[in-house]
């Protein structure tokens, strides 16, 4: 079990892993003394991911177990482009909606690849709390991260929510990624966004999940 060092700890405690591998019962917390269940949190917020310099800027929505991602660029599929990436966890699924030809591509979940909501990172061996600090102009708490996963050993900065417990910013200090995010607004967010688009057509991917480092 990871351990926590520093002053002070939060209500939300440390939660096991990203939400994706949480499940279909909620978002299941260890708190500092005893076992809590932390509500879903819905917000929106504007995040740039950098992977090996170069930057994807994305408006995020989340509403419990699901994210819908509108890309400032579309990115490619084995379809074609897409802008919008909606991820459901409830169904270990990734869609992505093709405007032009009205279909949704759905693929699998990948995990090195989801964008953590909740502290605790996969493979997470030790976790210290190096003290306060900011991050897209809120509280936080600044933590020093190691993890192995898969066989790779690795360091992160991670920068978690006071209020809220989510990740706003995640820096590897082993290779070229992180996010962060630049505007994050706790607002209720609509159910559609989160659903297939009428007329659309669903498409199963063969290729895969998409990696991105």
């Amino acid at each position: 079990m990871p351990f926590i060092t520093g002053e002070k700890t939060r209500k939300w405690g440390l939660c096991l892993g990203l939400v994706l591998w949480v499940g279909k019962e909620g978002m299941l917390c260890y708190a500092a003394a005893d076992t809590a269940v932390i509500p879903p949190v819905e917000f929106s917020g504007s995040l740039v991911k950098t992977i090996k310099g170069r930057q994807y800027h994305a408006q995020v929505f989340a509403k419990g177990d699901r994210l819908r991602l509108e890309y400032r660029y579309a990115i490619r599929t084995e379809r074609g482009y897409a802008a919008i990436e909606i991820i459901r966890l409830d169904k270990s699924e990734t869609w992505y909606l093709m405007a032009q030809q009205k279909e949704l591509l759905v693929t699998g979940l990948d995990p090195d690849d989801l964008l953590p909501i909740r502290p605790a990172l996969p493979g997470e061996r030790s976790r210290i709390l190096v003290g306060d600090a900011t991050a897209a102009g809120r509280a936080t708490q600044l933590f020093e991260v190691h993890t192995d996963h898969h066989g790779r050993v690795e360091r992160f900065y991670e920068w978690v929510d006071l209020d809220t417990g989510v990740v706003l910013k995640l820096v590897s200090r082993d290779r070229e990624w992180s996010f962060e995010y630049e505007r994050f607004r706790l607002s209720p967010q609509p159910a559609y966004y989160f659903e297939e688009p009428p007329g659309y057509k669903k498409r199963m991917s063969v290729t895969g999940p998409r990696g991105e480092g």
